[in-house]
């Protein structure tokens, strides 16, 4: 049997809501030049954050299971909107910053492929509709 999710989204006035998900309360709102009072951030750039933190999360778990030290992982990610209504990402890149000493470049272009091809769900979502590439960017401490 296919595991489900269910998120629950409540209006709370004019353009915010607050969905809960695991308990955990995460508010949404249109910036003040969109009508909105700018409570939180925009439903569509929690896409771009989707995908941060998924393929964040994997690269951090199969670096560590590699045994490789870093200092720290940052994933930035930029998307491009259509032109036209209704504006969607057709167009996403993916940085992947990573910090430390000694870092093994073949072990983190095998995580980062392994979270792009294997592991992130949200991304291979992404995949099957819009463009999205990827870098790696290395710090040396």
């Amino acid at each position: 049997m296919s595991e489900k999710h269910l998120v629950k989204t409540q209006w709370k006035g004019n353009l915010t809501f607050q969905s809960e998900i695991n308990g955990h309360k995460l508010i949404m709102d249109a910036p003040e030049e969109g009508g909105g009072k700018d409570l939180g951030p925009s439903p569509k750039k929690l896409l771009l954050a989707a995908i941060a933190g998924c393929s964040g999360m994997d690269v951090v778990s199969i670096l560590k299971k590699m045994r490789v030290e870093v200092e720290n992982v940052d994933v930035e990610v930029s998307g491009e909107l259509t032109d036209e209504h209704p504006k969607y990402y057709e167009k996403m890149h993916v940085i992947y910053t990573i910090t430390g000493k000694d870092l093994p470049l073949v072990k983190i272009e095998k995580a980062v492929k392994m979270s792009e091809e294997t592991y992130c769900g949200v991304g291979a979502l992404y995949r099957k509709a819009i463009d999205v590439t990827s870098e790696i960017k290395l710090i040396e401490k």
